[in-house]
């Protein structure tokens, strides 16, 4: 395999790929064997690795310069691609699910796979095509206008992730002067992007409705591929979260507010956790990701390989830029059995929370990348994010590389920003859900209902008379709720399940570990809840786990 850079791409021409596809699911209903629908379906796999691998380098390329002319026009030319695409994979996967050699294949691919393509048959239809293309657009339009916000401060101007450090700084008008910027910026694009975000309603309501279905939530756990749970789960979660997280945070934003020497806490304080700064990386980019590669040799013989090869190949885009798309990610390329690891480094500890989190992401790639059956790495964003969640913690004892001296101080204000993050990722769900039930909502109504919700989730913060953020308007910057509907309360999940991980090795690195890796093979070979029985651990869903995780985490902050 080449160095990212050297990759080559080539357009996927969508005529071709339709007549591909049409050939092969007529091989599929010839065959006269299970056998030999399977060799058509290994068949599938090489043609369907290689259209996305081409779709995840020009959405990369896209995304380190969403100015790049070239990689703007393919970005185009993939909103509208992508539905067919996925037309062309539903219709091949109806006659597989339909095939009358389904015990044998069911043997072969596993029970999840096949509620899988019942539930993507559940969530498409061909007169869908307009609409999502049409969704796809909206997206594209939102993240551009985030990507490119221009913000004078300082002097300067900088982007919304560059902003970050600001937000940290520990002269505490810095950071009220970087909120107010923020704030400025957002307040003339607001209605634009509350414009964007009504049509989006609109158009995923209009899509389920001509699915059937009552409004879009249905459709959007569908398209969460959310085998084993629904809305009454999901809702009694959030229950148990409002119940026995929600004070356990307040405790924490008090002793929070104690450390760094404030008589109340404001919304320029939220990111602050000591008197002298948070702790920061010490080193350049290039250190940073020199430390990860010294780390993940140390941590085991699976992490070493996987961080060889990364580094090897020039894996990672990390390094922010004015034009790059905002946030991080893990992304795969199928053909060359490669993760790739994309983010905006700002000089803050979120750098090394990439080498951590992201990293977790791709290591379960990696050492799942030889399975033949590529179903089972078809898995699910709560089960996703545990791999990611769990990594942070399994690499505590590391942390020195990357903050000296203030390693302590490091590992505190992680494991209680995790803890903090947990009410608010619920409140990200609950806002969609009630925005989705209610798609005629105006702006000014939903940004009411994002204040009502940070009154429940969020008692602690005062916004101090902002006139964006402190009337229902941070919503608008967080680009999950726009780009991904109803994954956020995925993050949560996953972090209770991780939570658990530290708690386990805190008494026993070693099985914990061991565990973490059983997880991680298992990838989407079992269901969600039976698969964290398995290795161990509690589904969040289960009455009681929340209360019982919040005693022991009390134990540890």
């Amino acid at each position: 395999m080449e160095k990212f850079s050297k990759l080559p791409y080539e357009r996927v021409d969508l005529e071709g790929m339709k007549k591909d596809y049409a050939a092969l699911v007529q091989r599929l209903k010839d065959a006269k064997s299970g056998e030999e629908q399977w060799e058509v379906h290994q068949d599938y796999y090489k043609l369907t690795n290689h259209i996305s691998t081409m779709l995840v380098i020009a959405s990369i390329r896209h995304d380190i310069d969403t100015t790049d002319e070239f990689y703007e026009k393919e970005d185009d030319y993939y909103n509208a691609f992508r539905p067919e695409f996925t037309n062309c994979l539903n219709t091949y996967s109806k006659v597989l699910y339909e095939s009358p050699y389904r015990p044998f294949l069911e043997e072969k691919l596993g029970p999840v796979a096949f509620k899988n393509i019942e539930i993507a048959l559940k969530a498409f239809d061909e007169k869908l095509i307009p609409l999502m293309q049409e969704e796809n657009e909206l997206e594209s339009k939102y993240t551009k206008l985030i990507a490119t916000a221009k913000i004078e401060f300082e002097g300067e101007v900088y982007n919304l992730s560059l902003m970050s450090k600001f937000l940290t700084s520990q002269d505490r008008d810095v950071r009220k002067r970087a909120v107010k910027a923020m704030s400025d910026y957002f307040l003339t694009v607001t209605d634009e992007i509350d414009e964007i975000y009504d049509k989006m309603v609109k158009n995923r309501t209009a899509q389920a409705r001509m699915l059937g279905y009552d409004n879009y939530i249905p459709l959007a756990y569908l398209r969460m591929q959310r085998n084993s749970y629904g809305q009454e789960q999901v809702e009694n979660f959030r229950k148990q979260v409002k119940e026995a997280f929600v004070p356990f945070v307040s405790e924490i934003h008090e002793k929070r507010r104690q450390r760094i020497g404030v008589d109340k806490l404001k919304f320029y304080d939220n990111g602050v956790y000591f008197p002298n700064g948070n702790p920061a990386p010490t080193g350049t980019p290039e250190e940073i990701l020199k430390a990860g590669q010294e780390m993940y040799r140390e941590l085991s013989p699976e992490t070493a390989e996987f961080i060889d090869f990364m580094m090897e190949h020039e894996l990672f885009d990390v390094l922010g830029r004015k034009t790059k798309r905002q946030g991080g990610y893990m992304t795969y390329m199928a053909d060359y059995k490669a993760p790739f690891i994309f983010a905006n480094f700002n000089g803050t500890s979120g750098d090394v929370d990439v080498i951590t989190h992201e990293c977790g992401h791709a290591f379960q790639g990696y050492i799942n990348r030889d399975d033949e059956i590529t179903e089972h790495n078809d898995i699910t964003m709560e089960t996703a994010e545990i791999h990611s969640m769990s990594m942070e913690y399994f690499t505590y004892g590391w942390m020195e590389k990357f903050f000296g001296d203030r390693k302590n101080d490091y590992l505190t204000m992680h494991l209680e920003d995790a803890i903090i993050f947990v009410p608010y990722g619920c409140m990200v769900d609950e806002f969609q859900h009630i925005v989705y039930a209610n798609p005629d909502m105006t702006p000014a109504e939903r940004k009411a209902t994002w204040k009502k919700l940070e009154e429940t989730y969020r008692p602690h913060i005062d916004f101090d008379g902002d006139p964006f953020f402190g009337e229902g308007g941070y919503w608008q910057r967080q680009g999950h709720i726009f780009q991904s509907p109803f994954y956020y309360i995925d993050y949560v999940l996953a972090s209770i399940c991780a939570m658990q991980f530290k708690v386990k090795m805190d008494e026993n690195f070693k099985d914990a570990f061991e565990k973490y890796l059983e997880l991680c093979k298992l990838s989407a070979k079992k269901f969600y809840e039976p698969m964290l029985e398995t290795v161990g651990l509690n589904s969040p869903f289960k009455d009681g786990c929340i209360s019982e995780l919040v005693s022991k985490l009390k134990e540890k902050v």
